[in-house]
């Protein structure tokens, strides 16, 4: 599961409004709830489940990425949302350097393999300097989109 299998142009925001990373969370929870990716309902309780897994161990992973993510019976299939900060988010990384690409994403409960298979994917594409350059300078989510399908192989 890759970038390109998760991802539509309408859930990627090239200019998130957060300053940290709760703030970025909700965004991109909000951009799941918007496109019909979650159910309204179930905003507050996936919202919750995504903070709980960054206070044990913030997932921004150094290299200006961040990969908040988690696990819930409230979805289906994995979902997720891309947001772009040019200003960058605290995230409370690694390397304490901002975050200016948070990728969140959630994988049905008990889906264990496929989280980590989810997360090695995301964390192996993101970790390309090129890659992460050429998202960063795209002009907008459709520009992003295509650069994500290339490097998801063309898909």
């Amino acid at each position: 599961m890759n970038l390109a299998d998760i991802l539509t142009p309408a859930q990627i925001n090239p200019e998130l409004k957060a300053t940290d990373r709760w703030q970025a969370i909700d965004e991109l929870i909000e951009n799941l709830v918007v496109t019909g990716k979650i159910a309204p309902q179930n905003r507050e309780a996936i919202a919750a489940v995504v903070k709980k897994r960054e206070t044990s161990m913030s997932t921004g992973i150094g290299f200006g990425i961040g990969i908040p993510h988690a696990s819930t019976d409230l979805i289906y299939e994995v979902v997720g949302a891309l947001g772009r900060s040019k200003k960058g988010v605290n995230f409370d990384s690694l390397d304490n350097q901002p975050v200016n690409l948070v990728m969140l994403f959630l994988v049905p409960q008990g889906q264990f393999q496929k989280h980590l298979h989810t997360l090695a994917s995301i964390a192996k594409s993101l970790h390309k300097k090129d890659f992460r350059r050429s998202l960063e300078e795209a002009a907008d989510s459709p520009a992003m989109f295509e650069i994500i399908k290339i490097e998801s192989g063309g898909k």
